[in-house]
């Protein structure tokens, strides 16, 4: 039997080799990781160009038609997640490279997304910094969150762990998304409130939807001008939901208190990147997923799919 190659991408934690049982599939394949993302689409097709199998981490590295084009041995594509923006899913169908996607077992984002929270409103890690800095002692008074409304963009699987939370905290919860109905919330538990009742009235805005061309922008320049001088806003989504340039002057002409951010327009955010200059924004490299529970589920049931594909079985988890 041919042996084949995979080439396992954006494996920033160099932790793949270690939470998965590659050793089963040594004698069919040989495996190659990338612990550093490549510089253009070029660079990654110069270096993919002889795998026949991809593990792709998130939305890391783009596969859009062009690229897929360029890599004519690749036959088996697997995604972190059950679906990938940045993978052209018709351009893979049709050059008959075969799709699987991996499940969570749990979603890490939401304690995430409260720690952010946590940190704008009482700022553990910046006073923890200053303490070991020996710096003065108790220069910054927190804001405490209960009794605080919490406004929840997207109140799926996600958005409900983070409301339940929430109310955990003591908070008011109040939820839109362009499909979401007043007895969804009120479900839930929360209470329904229109785009612009929430970006009006809500404390802490937190967002929970999936980006796609219809959530690309939703939150603009507008929504950003209606929140409360003293309003706060996480995104652990995904960055093109929000519009990076509005939210800049908003933060920058101090229109809105803060922001806490896990995910950006452009991954890895570039060190000179205008955000990383803020005093008034919480800046996390993509956290929400990335634990050694989370990691290890992706790279095992990455394993399974390869295992199954080259044995000549159908793969689980196919997407499409």
């Amino acid at each position: 039997m041919t042996r084949l190659r995979c080439a396992i991408l954006d494996d920033y934690f160099d932790i793949a080799l270690s939470v998965a049982d590659w050793p089963a599939i040594k004698d069919r394949v040989d495996v190659t990781v990338f612990d550093k993302p490549f510089t253009s689409e070029a660079d990654t097709a110069a270096k993919l160009k002889d795998f026949e199998i991809v593990c792709a981490m998130r939305e890391r590295t783009p596969f859009p038609r062009s690229l897929l084009d360029a890599l004519p041995k690749l036959k088996l594509l697997i995604t972190s997640g059950m679906r990938n923006a940045a993978i052209d899913m018709e351009a893979a169908k049709d050059r008959k490279v075969v799709l699987c996607g991996t499940q969570y077992s749990r979603d890490p984002t939401a304690p995430l997304t409260m720690g952010l929270i946590l940190e704008l409103t009482r700022g553990i890690g910046r006073e923890n910094a200053r303490m070991h800095a020996g710096e003065a002692w108790q220069t910054f008074a927190g804001t405490e969150i209960e009794g605080k409304t919490l406004g929840v963009i997207g109140l799926g699987k996600l958005g409900s762990r983070v409301a339940g939370m929430a109310k955990a905290f003591g908070m008011n919860v109040i939820a839109w998304s362009p499909n979401l109905t007043p007895e969804k919330c009120k479900e839930a538990g929360v209470g329904y409130a229109s785009k612009d009742e929430l970006f009006a009235t809500a404390d802490i805005i937190t967002i929970h939807v999936v980006l796609s061309p219809r959530s690309r922008g939703l939150v603009g320049a507008a929504d950003l001008a209606r929140m409360k001088p003293s309003a706060l806003l996480v995104n652990t989504a995904r960055g093109p939901i929000v519009d990076e340039d509005a939210l800049l002057v908003a933060l920058r002409d101090k229109k809105i208190a803060g922001a806490g951010i896990d995910v950006f327009s452009v991954e890895p955010l570039p060190s000179d990147h205008p955000l990383r200059k803020l005093d008034n924004v919480v800046i996390t490299p993509h956290l929400g997923y990335a634990t050694r529970e989370s990691l290890q589920t992706h790279y095992q049931q990455m394993l399974e799919c390869i295992d199954a594909f080259t044995k000549g079985a159908e793969p689980p988890r196919r997407l499409g």
